[in-house]
């Protein structure tokens, strides 16, 4: 086991990932931008490292600094959480360089999963269901007419190196596609530096199922159920659920365990999520991300497992604490992400949290580095913390969820939370009767 980890982060998820190790018994090191001076992980850490100004790309996204950190401290392995450098190759491959190691899958599995077309590829490989669509890149308007016209309108084109919503043009007709595929091409090259696109079958109301994977680095994989992630606004997630209100018993099993075979048959080490578009009774891979994800509390909530433990247990070569047949699926749980940002218009709110007081009770978890007196800085993802609710079933869930809602208290900036304390009283979700573009739609009819 590790002696000393470093966090490569911030926020909710460096504190996360703090507790986790404190458990363990391992020493922490967290780094931190000038504007992070003040923050919970930093004042409960071991040790902690100043490595430059606000900006990210001076601070939490500089390599050099965190390698320097890292050996001015003695860390011996860094956990990146999510965003910032998690899925970053280069990242890993300069850690292993200076034998310190990288609690995440290797530096090729993370550029074959980063580049849209070659993870598509792989996964077909590997027995995954994909959506129809292009088998590379597409940079020819008559090549596009021509797999468009194979698969059927609706098509959507994304960029290869995309995410976040990005780079991504819906073309409904034939007529529509000329132009869809110029501006994707354009948002690509100047959001990613590329400009490579593809083009898949667009589906017209389809859920967003993601299926947590774990491999022991061994040639052993598993699975740790599902999570419906469908409610978005611009391709971000808002609100998530394990299980998925949407699939029984029989489809739970049958996509886990294609899942489970293809991390393993991967050769794959670590946390990751193999993420679909779920239609008709069909799964269609739409990408994997080789990281801890923001929402894998309520798996953690459903199965008694805590990933980040396993996360370090698997990096450090001690491989899973649990074989699939161990894994058992446990009542329901539902995330809502609090940001600050107005309910309505999703404008920043940065400011002094003047007062903040969380729910408590059976059931209810909150992660969240802020405090009654934090400011919240300018410069970094909106995200303040992940009200995190478990009940013995959905319905269950749900009550307690509202109830919860009206707890939480978080004074002198605007936050989502009336957001959701009107999306926990709506009838199509307390149906879990939603689809991806249910939740933009209802933000427009509210307009």
């Amino acid at each position: 086991m590790f002696q000393k980890i470093l966090i490569a982060n911030r926020g909710e998820i460096a504190l996360r990932v703090l507790r986790a190790c404190k458990e363990l018994g391992i020493q922490t090191v967290v780094v931190h931008s000038t504007a992070d001076a003040d923050a919970m992980h930093v004042r409960l850490a071991d040790e902690s490292v100043c490595i430059g100004p606000p900006p990210s790309r001076d601070s939490y996204l500089n390599i050099h600094q965190i390698v320097a950190a890292c050996e001015i401290t003695g860390a011996d392995a860094v956990h990146p959480g999510y965003g910032f450098l998690s899925e970053n190759a280069k990242f890993a491959d300069i850690l292993a360089a200076h034998n310190i190691t990288f609690i995440g899958p290797s530096g090729d599995h993370i550029r074959i999963m980063g580049d849209k077309i070659e993870a598509k590829r792989t996964a077909k490989r590997l027995g995954i269901p994909v959506v129809p669509g292009s088998d590379g890149a597409v940079t020819e308007e008559k090549e596009a007419g021509r797999i468009a016209a194979e698969i059927g309108y609706p098509v959507i084109i994304k960029a290869s190196a995309g995410g976040g919503g990005r780079g991504m043009k819906v073309a409904h007709t034939e007529a529509d596609l000329e132009i869809a595929l110029q501006t994707a091409r354009s948002e690509a090259g100047a959001a990613f530096g590329d400009d490579a696109v593809y083009i898949e079958k667009y589906l017209e109301k389809p859920r967003h199922i993601e299926v947590q994977v774990f491999g022991d680095g061994f040639g052993g994989g598993v699975h740790f159920g599902e999570r419906d992630c469908s409610l978005q606004r611009r391709h971000q997630k808002v609100w998530e659920e394990a299980n998925s209100p949407a699939l029984n018993a029989e489809e739970r099993s049958r996509i886990g365990g294609i899942c489970a075979k293809a991390i393993a048959d991967l050769g794959y080490s670590g946390a990751g999520t193999i993420e679909f578009l779920y239609e008709n009774g069909e799964f269609y891979f739409i990408e994997m991300n080789t990281r801890l994800q923001v929402e894998h509390p309520v798996t953690e909530a459903i199965t008694g497992i805590d990933l980040v433990h396993e996360q370090i247990r698997v990096a450090s070569g001690g491989g899973l604490s649990v074989k699939q047949e161990d894994i058992k699926f446990t009542g329901h749980a539902i995330e809502c992400r609090i940001n600050a940002e107005d309910p309505r218009t999703f404008t920043p709110s940065p400011g002094t949290i003047t007062h903040f007081h969380t729910p408590g009770g059976l059931g209810i978890r909150v992660d969240s580095g802020v405090y009654s007196g934090y400011k919240i800085p300018p410069y970094y993802d909106s995200l303040i913390g992940k009200l995190i609710v478990h009940g013995r079933n959905r319905v269950e869930c749900m009550m307690r969820l509202r109830r919860a809602l009206d707890e939480f208290v978080v004074d002198g900036i605007k936050t989502t939370l009336p957001l959701f304390r009107d999306l926990v009283g709506n009838a199509d979700i307390a149906n879990g009767d939603y689809d991806i573009h249910w939740l933009e739609k209802y933000l427009a009819q509210s307009e």
